[in-house]
């Protein structure tokens, strides 16, 4: 049975809010994601492959995904 933990790290991101300024439109368009804002920030909800590709595009814009 695969590591809850694990699952979670490949099916989701968490951001600060403001960390999604002026790209949050961008990641839309191009992948197939799912946002909840929380009190904590934003979290990003996708299959493990929408995540991989989100986590790139992030990180190339100079967003820090841990």
């Amino acid at each position: 049975m695969p590591d809850p933990a694990r699952l979670r790290d490949s099916t989701e991101i968490l951001l600060p809010a403001e960390a999604m300024e002026g790209i949050r439109e961008e990641l839309e368009r191009r992948f197939t994601l799912t946002f909840f804002k929380e009190e904590c920030g934003i979290r990003i909800i996708g299959s493990p492959v929408e995540i991989k590709g989100a986590s790139d595009f992030l990180a190339r814009n100079g967003v820090a995904v841990h």
